[in-house]
Formats: structure tokens, C-alpha cells, sequence
């Protein structure tokens, strides 16, 4: 399902404006660009984040930061409830917001703020209670600790073309040597290419791909052992150690954890 996005927002004289929508399992807003920040809040359900330059999981009472003019795509996995904060370029700056996309941690506090934002008039008072209360949801966003939910995309064409079909096709058994075959470069240049426009190995870019994919559907409900075996792992116990090495706990507890209270 398809969406035509349109912003209403963009062009009301406040620097933050906090808007709540629910959208049915699938729904995607094709790549497009806001004139604003957008800080999205998964109050229910998981975001997928797709710019040019790579992919980012919003888990449940998780967030992402996608700065004014980043092209980007959204899609819904599961029925999603999004609380959106839009900030101006001004403001964003002010605060320090990042230049890039960025996955966030939520607090009790922030989320509190949103869920009061989101019935204020748009053309609220700025010095009053509402400008003070956007104040501080600003400032609490900005303070929010970042989370390792991406998986970055190499600039070259034939690097980005084969990453996004392991997007599309998640494997931890995917290997450096076919990677490097299918896009008709040495094990060698392979490698040292890949790193260079990433930032990592081939083999921690493939676990993290392999991770964000289990999270969307840990999210939707599938079983551990379906997914561990679907992406390739030997065993269930396998694929929860590797999930535990890098996140800190297992894959339903760290699903649990997420859950709104």
C-alpha cells in the first residue's frame, strides 16, 4: 500500500509542530523530502527507514531522526502508530540535531511530551505553557542516547545494487567471496572498497543486516526458530547468541523490553 504523502505543516510559522497518525501493516511513503526535520515515534508497531546512503530499523518505542531535505522512504511493518515531531532547520541547528539519520532511544519523559503535543493548536502561543512545554521536547530529543539500528550503503553503484539485494534477501550465509563475484571484483578489492565506503567488514555490515531484519520480525510476531533458520543461523541458540553479542540480551527479551507499558 502506497502513499501519497502530503505535509501540511511546512509552512505554519512555529518551530516545531507534533502531528499523530496510524497506518495499516504495509503501507509505504515513497522516497520524499520535508522542508523540516522529522523525528518519528513508533508508539506502536516498526518503522523502516530506506535513504540513499543505507537503512534504519525503528523498533517499537523506538524513534528516527531524519533531517529537512533527506530523501527518504518509510514503510510500516505491521500497523503502526507514528507520533511525528517536525522541526525547523533553525531549531534543529540550535539544538544540534545530527546532519544524518539517526536511530533514538525514547524516554518516559519524551514520550509524555509528544502525547501532550499532539493536542495543542498549531498556532499555539510561544510564550506561553506550549512554547515552554515544545522547548523542552526539543531538548529532550536532542539529549536522547543513539542506538546501532543501521546498516550503511557504499556509494559505488555495483557495491549499493548487491547490498540492497541482501536488504531485500537477508543471509548470514551470504559469503565475501560470492558477494565480490557478483559484482566482478576481487576478494581483495572486495574487501578493501567495501570497508573504505562503509566503515565496517563485509561480514559485520551482513550481521547487522541480518540483525535489523530479525527485529522487523521478532516485531511481527515470528517465532525465534523461524527466523534464525530463514536467515541462515545453524541453530536457534546460535542466532540468539550472535543477537545477544551485539545488542546486550536475547531476541525476546529485547522485543519485551520494547513493549509500551
Amino acid at each position: 500500500m502506497r502513499n501519497t504523502l502530503v505535509d501540511p505543516f511546512e509552512d505554519i510559522p512555529r518551530s516545531v509542530v507534533v502531528t499523530a497518525n496510524a497506518y495499516p501493516a504495509g503501507s509505504t511513503f515513497p522516497m520524499h523530502t520535508h522542508r523540516r526535520g522529522q523525528f518519528a515515534f513508533a508508539s506502536h508497531g516498526t518503522i523502516s527507514v530506506a535513504t540513499p546512503k543505507g537503512r534504519w530499523l525503528v523498533p517499537p518505542q523506538r524513534a528516527c531522526w531524519v533531517p529537512a531535505g533527506v530523501a527518504h522512504e518509510m514503510t510500516m511493518s505491521g500497523p503502526v502508530t507514528m507520533l511525528n515531531a517536525f522541526v525547523s532547520s533553525d531549531e534543529a541547528s540550535t539544538a544540534r540535531m545530527p546532519a544524518r539519520c539517526v536511530v533514538y532511544g525514547v524516554s518516559a519523559l519524551l514520550k509524555q511530551l509528544l502525547e501532550e503535543a499532539i493536542d495543542l493548536p498549531a498556532m499555539y502561543d510561544v510564550n506561553g505553557r506550549a512554547g515552554k512545554l515544545m522547548n523542552l521536547l526539543v531538548a529532550e530529543i536532542a539529549s536522547m542516547p543513539r542506538l546501532s539500528l543501521h546498516a550503511p550503503l557504499p556509494s559505488d553503484r555495483r557495491l549499493a545494487r548487491a547490498c540492497r539485494r541482501l536488504f531485500d534477501t537477508p543471509s548470514i550465509t551470504i559469503g565475501l567471496d560470492a558477494m565480490a563475484a557478483d559484482v566482478g571484483m576481487s576478494r581483495r578489492t572486495f574487501t578493501r572498497l567495501f570497508r573504505a565506503q562503509t566503515g565496517v567488514s563485509f561480514a559485520e555490515w551482513r550481521q547487522q543486516v541480518c540483525l535489523l531484519a530479525a527485529i522487523e520480525r521478532l516485531s511481527r510476531g515470528q517465532a525465534v526458530t523461524r527466523i534464525a533458520l530463514d536467515l541462515g543461523y545453524t541453530s536457534p541458540s546460535a542466532f540468539s547468541s550472535a543477537f545477544r553479542r551485539v545488542l546486550g540480551e536475547t531476541p525476546s527479551r529485547y522485543l519485551e523490553s520494547r513493549r509500551p507499558a
